[in-house]
């Protein structure tokens, strides 16, 4: 039992685990949406969108979160700027928007004069220098987001499965789109800080693909593509520990991993 119970010394460990388990609860409760609605493509977008806020910030010598949060709402506003005022489906606008944020970025990044430890720690993600304030940052925003998203199931769900009857009954269905594109940039922001811009999307997406192979209700997919994710995360970590690797990229391996069973099981229902 050495193996489990010795990474536990060290308080890193302890918070990394803690932060794998928020974040996953967090991306179950936005991954949902995001499967069901077909938009796993905004997650990869959100993840490589919000360089321009990091770089900005580092620039400036600002808050680095602060500038993912806003190039991340920036860049949902955008979405649904022109996938409404044009005839473009959601998927073009989110390549168009994502595209020229992702160049922001890089010719921002061009004027750095130098790639510090802390940008990279952000665009590639380190789990064990979680601190105490990023616990009590990730488990303040699950609680905003899932209540958020909770009072909202009903109207969400109706203008996600029939948009014509929801604004039949006077629900706002493009203020809606909207409000979920800002929940689904936020999610991001804060993965962001675990595994980076570029794997942040698995733990968004990953487990709550595999939930909905394995659940046949939304609730039950939810539930599971956390559990799932938590467990991921875990094993991802020790694993990690164990031989020495990347913990942000062990972990997305595992999820990985964990979705092919899933599909493996429910190709044989």
């Amino acid at each position: 039992m050495d193996w489990l119970t010795d990474p536990l010394q060290f308080g890193f460990f302890v918070r990394a685990l803690l932060a794998v388990a928020l974040v996953s609860v967090l991306c179950a409760l936005v991954g949902a949406w995001v499967v069901l609605r077909g938009l796993s493509y905004i997650g990869d977008a959100m993840s490589h969108a919000v360089l321009p806020g990091i770089v900005a910030a580092f620039l400036l010598k600002g808050n680095l979160l602060l500038g993912a949060l806003a190039a991340a709402v920036l860049t949902a506003l955008g979405i649904g700027a022109v996938s409404q005022r044009s005839r473009l489906k959601q998927d073009s606008a989110i390549g168009i928007v994502f595209v020229g944020m992702f160049a922001l970025g890089i010719v921002l990044l061009s004027r750095a004069p130098t790639f510090t430890t802390d940008l990279s720690n952000f665009l590639i993600g380190n789990p064990l220098g979680v601190t105490p304030a990023d616990l009590w940052g990730a488990l303040a925003v699950t609680v905003v987001v899932g209540g958020l998203l909770l009072a909202l199931q009903k109207e969400l769900l109706l203008a996600s499965f029939d948009p014509t009857e929801a604004r039949a009954v006077g629900l706002p269905v493009r203020r809606l789109d909207s409000l979920l594109l800002i929940v689904i940039g936020l999610v991001v922001v804060l993965t962001v800080q675990l595994v980076g811009t570029t794997l942040s999307v698995s733990l968004l997406i990953t487990s709550s693909a595999a939930a909905r192979l394995l659940s046949r209700s939304f609730k039950t997919m939810i539930a599971l593509a956390a559990l799932l994710g938590t467990l991921g995360g875990v094993t991802g970590l020790y694993l990690s520990y164990s031989l020495d690797t990347a913990p942000g990229a062990t972990i997305v391996l595992v999820n990985t991993a964990v979705f092919l069973l899933a599909l493996l099981l429910r190709r044989r229902e």
